[in-house]
């Protein structure tokens, strides 16, 4: 009875143990095959986190304006008989633009002095012989009204003489013209546009959710595709204390300095103003970003356990602002962490990656755009 205990107990034990090393076996072949199976490294390209100041500011789109701009126009119809100025030359304020043909207005300015000069003389003697009683105080009365009538006509006729003289109403840059000497103008006919472009001036519209951030004296920039690259610097001037009811926006008005005069009233301009101090914030490219109806995910590259390979985990994040090609982050990753920035769609936790970085996305606070 022993010896049949002990075969027995030696049959359950060899049984027992090839159950066991065919499960092993079967855990190993299955590995195996997983591991010829498994998914190739990804190829991406990635950067390492690291703060950047961070400048909030309020952007929106705008057009330029002079300062003061007129269309210079004549109120009175007469021939041109003289130009003193040639298309896009500087004036000063009170220079003579155009001469018209004043010959008969002046003569008559002439006379209406010649008579103003006889009711002078008229009534100096007449009151000298009303001082000598020789005359009552009715007729030096007459003579006296008959003098301011007529000083008055000789002004009136002067200031008509006046303005058959064009001039400049203030300092600015003329436009083309074309009008010639001998040319009939009528009242109200254009004869050259003039503005003042320095400083210019940029109106844009903010919604009425940025108001609190605006306030006047804010710095600003503007930029314009007619200058790509360039920055130009303003001070905001005035706020509009009406919000349009239709669109809940409101106009602001700023003042840029245009001293080499290249910025022109009527060019589109984008604005960026500067609203509160300086921060710091983690930055990374937009595209690294992938957004979904959870939330804003990036994969991070970490060492596998091993410490031979890089793996990808996905993380949730909280974005902040955007400027450029850049996004704040708020909250999921740390200064140092390594961030997939392109080939993200093909990966999944766990996907061992290959970095080659000799393509990398845009990563610019102020780009411009590029056509070719």
């Amino acid at each position: 009875m022993r010896w049949r205990l002990i075969v027995v107990l030696v049959a359950a034990g060899l049984l027992l143990a090839a159950v066991v090393g065919f499960n092993i076996f079967k855990a190993h072949m299955i590995a195996q095959i997983m591991a010829k199976n498994s998914a190739p490294p990804q190829t991406v390209s990635t950067v390492v986190v690291d703060f950047s100041d961070w400048q909030p500011e309020v952007t929106s789109v705008g057009s330029m304006r002079a300062v003061r701009g007129v269309d210079v126009t004549t109120e009175l119809a007469g021939l041109v008989r003289k130009l003193n100025f040639k298309s896009g030359d500087d004036a000063k304020g009170g220079a003579v633009l155009v001469e018209l043909n004043a010959d008969s207005d002046i003569a008559q300015l002439h006379a209406a002095q010649a008579a103003a000069d006889l009711a002078q003389t008229t009534y100096d003697r007449d009151k000298v012989q009303f001082d000598a009683q020789a005359i009552s105080q009715a007729t030096l009365d007459t003579d006296a009204a008959n003098l301011k009538n007529l000083r008055a006509q000789a002004e009136a006729q002067a200031a008509l003489v006046a303005k058959k003289t064009l001039r400049a109403p203030f300092a600015g840059r003329l436009g083309i013209t074309t009008v010639n000497p001998g040319q009939y103008l009528n009242p109200g006919d254009k004869v050259v546009t003039l503005q003042a472009i320095d400083p210019i001036l940029v109106d844009f519209r903010i919604p009425q959710l940025q108001l609190a951030r605006l306030s006047k004296g804010q710095t600003l920039h503007v930029t314009t595709d007619a200058f790509p690259g360039e920055i130009f610097e303003g001070k905001v001037t005035a706020i509009d204390p009406l919000v349009d009811s239709a669109t809940r926006n409101f106009q602001v008005e700023a003042s840029v300095n245009n001293s080499s005069r290249r910025l022109l009233p009527g060019m589109f301009a984008q604005v960026a103003v500067q609203s509160g101090d300086k921060k710091r914030y983690l930055t990374l490219p937009q595209t690294a970003i992938t957004y979904n109806p959870y939330g804003a995910t990036v994969f991070v590259a970490n060492k596998s356990q091993d410490g031979k390979s890089l793996v990808a985990q996905q993380v949730f994040v909280t974005v902040g602002g955007t400027r450029g090609d850049q996004a704040a982050i708020l909250a999921g990753i740390k200064e140092g962490d390594t961030v997939v920035t392109s080939g993200q769609l093909k990966l999944k936790n766990g996907t061992q990656l290959l970095v080659d970085n000799s393509v990398v996305p845009k990563d610019d606070p102020n780009p411009t755009p590029q056509e070719q």
